[in-house]
């Protein structure tokens, strides 16, 4: 039947977006799962496109804003809800909708009061309407999660977590890569990059069918121009998918193998390089297993990390990523970092790159490779003007880069040359 089996008897219109919505912010905040890989699940009962994205719509922006909500709602409460309680569930998604996203307040309450089931639903309603009869507001500028808060603000200082508050309130711009058209009203950051406004459409843009250009962060496409051009070279793009990084090494000229693990994210490689016309080798399979059959010329490393760089699109990290996480990834990415530089010809490259904003996912990683391989300084001719390379000759973009822009994701980003 679905649809949230025809909509629950009973339930209004839309409840069933509402479910969806409650269903992931518990698979983020109680399990630990990435918003987007819990989406299939608790979307499961939506037929429409529609529901989906909007059930997605309405966890994304009470994950941005959940200090805030929590607030509200526990200013409003003689006595604490528990933090996974359906009540507070509930009126975190009534709120985020009536005061952010433009849900008439009777339908934000009439469509999350069937999700208290065997709950307080009197004390839910009671809480919602106060709150909009007070005139509650969110801020301007979200609270980003204490916790993360205090440790960003011990690695960059104050001044890089007050942008990351500042561009979280918004989804980021669109930013294309490759060969823009110029008859799209942009601005061009540096060369084979333009940026459009944000909610952008991209499949009726000139060019997009015809595959000159791909969708890619600023920041995300700085690791590979700084392979330089290919002629011909053979190049390993490990962790490669969805194939940004992919399409860039190709259009430089190298002899490309792309290599990752997940089968559903080499798919979506597969499909960009059909869009562009352009060809590379793939591998699935996992770095830590898998060896090439020869030494390459040049490897581009995105290892897999907290992604907490990505906040603005994914603020999901903001919740579910721990210290402990983090550590282990870093380990993880020491290991994978080593062994990937084992497969260097004597004299090739070797760039090494997280979207994180953990000292110990980049730096530390860097730190830990051997003697053998010596840093090669990032210039700044290979840099958009507004960005440089730390003492060490690495990249680390911070919050506040490019802000009045529209911002870029967070990365750290090293080069290796094998002596």
């Amino acid at each position: 039947m679905t649809q949230e089996q025809r909509q629950r008897r009973g339930d209004p219109p839309g409840t069933a977006s509402r479910r969806a919505a409650m269903r992931l912010l518990d698979s983020v905040l109680r399990k630990g799962l990435p918003l987007e890989s819990a989406l299939d699940a608790a979307a499961r009962d939506l037929e429409r496109a529609d529901d989906r994205g909007f059930a997605h719509a309405i966890a994304s922006e009470a994950l941005r804003r959940l200090p805030d909500l929590d607030a509200l709602i526990d200013g409003a409460t003689k006595n604490r809800l528990p933090e996974d309680s359906k009540a507070r569930m509930a009126l975190r998604l009534a709120l985020v909708q009536a005061l952010t996203l433009g849900t008439p307040a009777h339908a934000a309450i009439s469509t999350a009061l069937p999700l208290v089931e065997g709950g307080p639903r009197r004390l839910v309603h009671g809480v919602f309407g106060t709150l909009m009869r007070s005139g509650a507001a969110l801020p301007e500028i979200p609270t980003l999660p204490d916790t993360v808060a205090d440790r960003w603000r011990r690695a960059w200082g104050d001044s890089a977590v007050a942008s990351a508050a500042r561009l979280i309130a918004v989804p980021p711009p669109l930013d294309l890569i490759g060969s823009p058209p110029s008859d799209l009203d942009g601005v061009s950051l540096m060369p084979g990059h333009l940026r459009l406004a944000r909610g952008t459409a991209v499949a009726g843009l000139t060019g997009f069918g015809e595959g000159g250009w791909w969708v890619q962060d600023l920041s995300a496409s700085i690791p590979a121009r700084l392979l330089g051009p290919g002629a011909g070279r053979r190049a390993l793009d490990l962790c490669a998918a969805p194939g940004g990084k992919t399409m860039q090494l190709v259009s430089a000229g190298f002899e490309v193998t792309a290599v990752d693990s997940s089968g559903s994210r080499l798919e979506r490689l597969r499909e960009n390089l059909q869009r562009t016309g352009l060809r590379a080798g793939i591998v699935a399979a996992d770095v830590m297993k898998w060896k090439p059959p020869e030494p390459a010329d040049a490897i581009l490393l995105d290892a897999p990390c907290s992604a907490t760089g990505i906040y603005r699109r994914h603020p999901d990290v903001l919740h579910r990523v721990r210290p402990r996480a983090i550590a282990e990834l870093a380990e993880d990415q020491k290991a994978m970092l080593a062994r990937a530089a084992s497969w260097l010809r004597p004299g090739g490259t070797l760039v090494y790159s997280v979207c994180s904003l953990e000292p110990e996912e980049g730096e530390a990683v860097a730190a830990s490779l051997g003697p053998e391989w010596e840093a090669v300084p990032v210039r700044p001719s290979e840099l958009p003007e507004g960005l440089a390379a730390t003492g060490e000759g690495w990249l680390r973009i911070l919050p506040g880069a490019f802000e009045s822009q529209g911002g870029v994701d967070s990365f750290f980003i090293a080069r290796f040359r094998r002596k």
